[in-house]
């Protein structure tokens, strides 16, 4: 493991923010162990598994002195669920965001967030694995590495000996897998008040920051004037920071965005383990994550104190939640907005693009009718297709420009 590079952004990272040893890559391991384990069993929206998590991620949070705040004083918040594709049709019942906050007695509350559910044994769908059905899927990129982002972050606040400038609200978020539902429904249910929020930072997927050539995505920045200054001061020839300014994408922060809070989204890209049960523990980049933590605590340490960020409207397609959509071209995307079109990270195996000729590395530039300039209107463009439809995909590979004949 090309170790080298990461080490170098730590050791900057601690100079630049003037401290050592913030967060222990081997307490991410271990986190990620307890979230990621067959005996969890891939923490399915609603279940038992799921609960035994929760209550892992909240044993953390009382060590580190964080209180609860969710509903009745408790650490929950009690949500209904249904697994079927558009809400309907599919297995049923409760779940719960769990919900710790820090108080500082400051004016303003930075919410700090992450999906705490998977695939569970792939019953639900959403897998990409060709056998999915009975398989553990563990998730420990997606989303046990968000999932111990909170608890890192919470422990670093919560034991710092610092009183910060800004309270803060730590939750994990049920049913993102089956449409964002979790912060979705936080959103319109806060259990404080969203008018003292000043901004809302997301992790999901922040565990396999790539070893020989490190690329930070970073979501949001268009979402106030200051982000993009503050985001882009931590990119450095050790780990490249890319930017995209949209306030909406296919994870929680967009609930955010949507009540017109500023946002911050956190990735560390794409892989083929993506919603496969191939997606453990061994594959963590442990010392990566450290370096993401500290971005994050580095962003929020340059946040002004003297006045709550102004929300800014983004680029706002109507691209729904991920669940609405009828059918897949089978890629993991880019989530940056460094090409002229969407680069194409990973194409899944037997699946429409797959079977077109598409290969890694590809910049789709148009779909059908649509041209596509990035993840918001690839995601547009996917949403007018059902199954079996046929279009044409134009893509970019190195200086050849090729039309594919897609089958959905």
């Amino acid at each position: 493991m090309k170790l080298r590079s990461i080490v170098l952004i730590t050791v900057l990272f601690s100079s630049q923010l003037g401290a050592q040893n913030w967060f222990d890559p081997k307490l991410i391991v271990k986190h990620i162990s307890v979230l990621a384990s067959d005996s969890l069993r891939g923490r399915g929206t609603g279940t038992e598994d799921e609960r035994k998590a929760a209550d892992y991620v909240i044993s953390q949070w009382k060590a580190a002195g964080i209180q609860p705040k969710g509903e009745k004083d408790s650490w929950f918040q009690e949500f209904e669920f249904n697994a079927g594709m558009h809400g309907k049709g599919g297995r049923s019942g409760k779940t719960n965001n769990i919900i710790g906050f820090l108080d500082n007695k400051a004016a303003t509350t930075i919410i700090i967030g992450a999906h705490m559910d998977h695939l569970g044994d792939g019953s639900d769908g959403h897998s990409l694995d060709a056998h999915a059905k009975g398989q553990i899927h563990n998730g420990a990129d997606d989303n046990a590495s968000g999932t111990t982002g909170v608890i890192e972050l919470a422990r670093f606040y919560g034991m710092n000996n610092e009183t910060e400038k800004f309270n803060f609200l730590f939750i994990c978020f049920s049913g993102e897998e089956l449409g964002l539902l979790g912060s979705e429904y936080y959103a319109n249910h806060p259990t404080i008040d969203l008018a003292q929020v000043n901004c809302m930072i997301n992790m999901d997927m922040i565990g396999r920051l790539k070893t020989d050539k490190p690329v930070l995505e970073v979501s949001g920045v268009g979402t106030a004037a200051e982000w993009m200054d503050m985001v882009k001061s931590f990119s450095s020839a050790a780990m490249e920071i890319k930017c995209d300014s949209a306030g909406v994408g296919p994870s929680d922060h967009t609930s955010f965005y949507n009540k017109q809070i500023p946002v911050l989204h956190f990735f560390t890209g794409t892989h083929s383990d993506y919603h496969k049960p191939s997606d453990d523990v061994e594959k963590i980049n442990a010392q990566g994550e450290e370096a993401v933590l500290m971005v994050i605590s580095g962003v929020i340490a340059k946040l002004p104190t003297d006045h709550k960020l102004a929300f800014l409207k983004t680029r706002n397609p109507s691209m729904g939640s991920t669940s609405a959509f009828k059918v897949t071209l089978g890629i993991m995307p880019s989530y940056a907005e460094d090409t002229a079109g969407l680069k194409v990270e990973a194409v899944l195996d037997d699946k429409a693009a797959f079977k077109a000729g598409m290969k890694d590395g590809d910049i789709i530039t148009q779909m059908g009718d649509i041209k596509v300039t990035g993840i918001q209107s690839y995601m547009e463009g996917l949403g007018k297709f059902s199954k079996g439809d046929k279009t044409k995909v134009t893509v970019l590979r190195g200086k050849e420009t090729l039309v594919l004949d897609v089958e959905f």
